[in-house]
Order: C-alpha cells, then structure tokens, then sequence
C-alpha cells in the first residue's frame, strides 16, 4: 500500500512540474519530470506500462484544475519518500543439501513430487544449467556467501565437529565480507533457520539476530539430529526439514511488518540423499506414497569402477524411496514459505531464491552420490548441477535461461540486482558475473566457462568441452567432447587429433587459477586447506591410505 500511495505521489509531483507551479529551470524542470515519471511507475507495480500512461496523463488535467489539493499531496510525499524509497524487497534464500537438479519436476522427473517447487519455477526464472563449483557442503556454503572459490575461502572440504562446537571451533569465513553482513550493514533483519557447517555454530556469525542451525554439518536421520537454539544444544522436537521451515515462517512473521527488509537464509540439511538414513525407510508424510514406487528417473546400472562411498545404496529401492521423500518434505516447506509470502501480502515485496548446496548422482553412469564419494575425485557435470530459481512477482521475468551459471556468481548478481552493485566486494577478487540484467528479462552476453575444485581436481567446462585434471595424487586426466558426449561416457584425453583444444582447455584452466587463487589455499601450489584433506597423496602430513578394496584405478580409456 504504501508503494502505492508513494506512487501516486510522485506522478502528481510529475504533473505539477508540468504544469509548471514548481520554479525551475526548463531544462532541470524537463529532467525532473522524466525521472518522477521513471520512480512513479517502478512504485506502482500493478499498473501496465499504457496505463501509467493514462494516469500520468489524467493527473496531469487533475493538478491544472487544483492546486491546493496537490499542494497537499506534495506535502505527504515528502513524509512518505524517504522510508519507502529506502527499503529494498526482502530476500529469502533457500538452500538444500546434496541435491541434483534432475530430482524435481520442473527439471523434467516424472517420479518425485514438486508441485510448490514447480510452481514457483513457473512463477519465476529457472536456470537450466546453474553449477556448483565444489561437490562438498561447506564448501559450496561459504561460495555462495562469498562469491569466493575454494582456493580463495580456504575451506576445501566439509568441516570436522571439532570446529563447530567445542574448544577448537571457529568461523572459518572471519576474514572475508560476506552476503549476510553486507545485507545487514544496508538495513536488513537477517535469520538463520537450518544447516550452518561453516564453523563456530554456537555464535550467530555476520549480523544474524535470529538464529537456529545443527549442531554438526551431518544428517543422521532427519528426526533425533542434535540442534543449537538461543545458544543451547538439545535434541531436536520434530521432524528437521518441518522444523527449520516452522522457524522460518516465524522469522518472517516477526518482521513483516517492519521498516526494515529482512533477509531469510532457510539452510535445508534435506534432502542430503547419503549416510545411515538411506538404509531406512522414509517417516514423513510422503513415505507411504513412495512405499510401491519403482521411481525408474533412478537408473539401475551396474557400479562404476571409481564409486568408493555408498555401494549399499546402488539400485537399492529403500535408499531410492527415502531420497524422493526427503525432496518432497522439502517442497512442501517451499509450499508454506510461499504460503506465507502471501498470507501477508509480502509476494511482491521479496525475492524468494531457491537452490542447492551441490549436485548429486543417482545412478547415473554407475555413480550414487557426489564427487567426494569417488576414487579419483569426481567432477561428472551431475555432481555440478543443482536446481537455481529466482521468483519475484511483477519484477523477475518468468521463464528459462540456459546460460551455464555458477554458484561464485550468486554473490555478484544478487546484490547488482538489488541495487548494491557498489557493495560487491572487489578483495579477494571476485571470480564470478553478475546475471542480474537476465532475471529482468534482458538480453545479456555471457560466456560459457565455469570452473570446479575439489581438492587436488580441477575442471573447466565450457559449452563444447569438458577437461579434468588431478594433482596431489597425480592423474587421471580427463576430456569430455559435451555436444557428441554429454553424460562423459568417453574419455578423450591422450588422443593425438584432440590435442589442440587438451592443450587450450589445460591452459585456460592454469589461467584462471593463476587469476583468482590465493598462495595460501592453492593446493596444486603446495597451498593448505581449512578443512581435512579428504585425498591427498602419500608424504603429506594428512595422507590415507584407501581401503584395500577401493584402491584408485587409473582408467584411460572410456569409462
């Protein structure tokens, strides 16, 4: 209402500057009324751009025939301009863990249920091919903080407990702004409901005032998990995905009503789809729906000679069952969000951003899981892929984009889309774009390149090839052609007539590392990692022999 009122306001300023009661230059006069009119119609969003037209026009005939009414109006905008004007619509950021893409059904499943999340994908911009540049939790979260890389952050696999709670525990993001503490230093009221896993999770990090997350960055089983509320750990009272959803719909209830935009950061530790709780039923609501489901969107194939975690869970119709579950109890806390959104008349007003931490394999290709749970390190594009939507009414254009984006490109793009472009921080230097002019429907130049880090792997992949290479252990490397091959069945590195782009794609990957990272967590140059290293190769302080029945085939031919 108060866009509105504000609005109205202004084109009535517009049409007395044309009406010339305000003294001024004609020129300056000119340049006013372009701009009132410009701010008028951004504040009065359900009108069409002919409309406003009309008004415009019939404001104009109403302040030839009254001044002192508009005179009175002028008095008003100028209480109303300041606050208004001022407030930015409110963000809710969503993010699941370990969660491909393929699994919902605006992104073409025909198993797995997702009216909410297809909703707000019909409502709202879905990017066919957004990536995440790490295949680990923490990680992937402190670059979607950040805009950093591994190599930039430091936090190269997923954080031990020790660092979350206890003596040893510390935010591992200190030195570096982040999205949340520029948001809070422009005004915002920022929450946290749902998985931390960056370090010190007792202590609300980055000007969070609400705050409840998980003791550790693991999932048991959904149900008797050990969370951290008002600085106390106790057992969780309900089911985890339900639960962060509760406090996030409490969180926007607390501040929707106030003079200042809020930013939810809503951290689902679901549908996560690894560890014990895939070797039991599901227990939510949508268990017995999935209890005879073959879900064939699952492939059953035989093992890829590389799986080294979650052999049990292959072709495994309880494991596959539980993970449908867990993505569905996910759309329906995206259903209540959106609910809620509108209960209050907040649609309009908030940016509702929906994703996942990094991609996952369900038995494609004979993988199941992420790109840690492989020997060598895997960097398959299903291990990248993760779901990205942008919804706000009346401001993002609803549709599809295929411009192959990253998550180190989140950080840029959502702050240029909400208008602090100066505020995207320029040390370390970002290695992202900003994507902000596609949400508004713009035509937009962008270059398909988007790099990935795990470790001692390193991939770039552009729009025809694909190159992996591995250090620390050495080996093996990898070439992709993605037009002829694009589920990486045949490995192309070594071949005498592919040798001219082997050579390009391994020197613009050296390039852009080179670029961005930094000595101290450059790992290919000796760097250390924040994190344990999950691989690292014999003589180094935190080496591990593998398991003697999962030891690394060095494959070079198709696989």
């Amino acid at each position: 209402m108060h866009r509105m009122i504000f609005g109205v306001l202004v084109v009535l300023f517009s049409a007395v500057a044309s009406r010339g009661n305000i003294a001024m230059p004609a020129s300056r006069a000119l340049h006013a009324r372009q701009v009132l009119r410009i701010i008028g119609f951004m504040y009065i969003p359900s009108l069409r751009r002919l409309d406003f037209i009309h008004f415009y026009k019939a404001s104009v005939r109403f302040a030839m025939k009254d001044s002192n009414i508009v005179a009175g109006c002028l008095a008003l905008l100028l209480l109303l301009v300041s606050p208004v004007a001022a407030k930015r619509p409110n963000v809710i950021f969503i993010l699941t863990d370990n969660h491909g893409a393929w699994t919902l059904g605006c992104y073409g499943n025909k198993d797995i249920r997702t009216p909410n999340i297809d909703r707000l994908a019909e409502e709202g911009m879905l990017f066919t091919r957004a990536m995440s540049s790490n295949p680990v939790c923490s990680p992937t979260r402190a670059t979607y903080l950040t805009g950093l890389l591994p190599s930039q952050h430091g936090v190269h696999s997923f954080l031990d407990n020790k660092y979350m709670v206890g003596p040893q525990a510390y935010y591992t993001l200190e030195e570096f702004e982040t999205l949340p503490e520029i948001l809070h230093s422009e005004g915002y009221v920022c929450g946290l409901s749902g998985k931390w896993h960056l370090g010190a999770n007792r202590t609300p990090q980055d000007g969070f005032s609400y705050w409840i997350t998980m003791v550790h960055g693991s999932t048991q089983n959904f149900y008797d998990d050990m969370i951290i509320q008002d600085g106390e750990i106790k057992k969780a009272p309900k089911y985890l995905t339900d639960l962060w959803t509760e406090h996030a719909v409490n969180f926007i209830e607390q501040n929707k009503d106030g003079d200042k935009p809020f930013f939810l950061y809503l951290a689902y530790n679901g549908p996560y789809c690894l560890g014990p709780s895939l070797s039991e039923p599901a227990r939510n609501r949508h268990a017995e729906y999935y209890s005879d489901k073959e879900l064939l969107s699952f492939p059953r194939d035989s093992i890829h000679p590389w799986q080294y975690n979650n052999k049990a869970f292959h072709n495994n119709i309880v494991s596959i069952r539980r993970v449908a579950a867990e993505v569905s109890g996910i759309d329906d806390g995206v259903g209540t969000i959106m609910d809620t959104l509108k209960k209050h008349g907040l649609e309009e007003d908030t940016i509702v951003i929906f994703t996942g931490d990094q991609g996952w394999m369900g038995g494609q290709n004979g993988f199941f899981g992420m790109g840690d749970h492989t020997r060598p390190i895997g960097a398959h594009d299903l291990m990248m892929h993760v779901p990205l939507i942008f919804r706000q009414p009346k401001q993002i254009k609803p549709g599809k984009t295929d411009i192959m984006v990253s998550n180190y490109d989140f950080l840029p793009s959502l702050l240029d889309y909400l208008g602090l472009e100066d505020r995207i921080p320029d040390k370390p230097k970002l290695p992202g774009r900003s994507f902000a002019a596609t949400l508004r429907g713009e035509a937009i130049e962008w270059e398909t390149a988007m790099f990935y880090e795990m470790e001692g792997c390193r991939s770039i992949r552009t729009e025809n090839w694909k190159y992996v290479a591995r250090r620390f252990p050495e080996g093996p490397t990898e070439l992709y052609d993605m037009v002829h091959d694009p589920y990486e069945r045949f490995n192309l590195f070594g071949q005498p007539r592919h040798a001219a782009i082997q050579r390009e794609m391994a020197e613009r990957l050296d390039a852009f590392f080179d670029e961005y990272a930094d000595p101290e967590y450059d790992i290919w140059k000796g760097g250390r990692s924040k994190a344990h290293r999950l691989v690292a190769a014999e003589g180094h302080p935190e080496y591990r022999p593998q398991r003697k029945d999962q030891a690394r085939k060095k494959l070079r031919g198709g696989h």
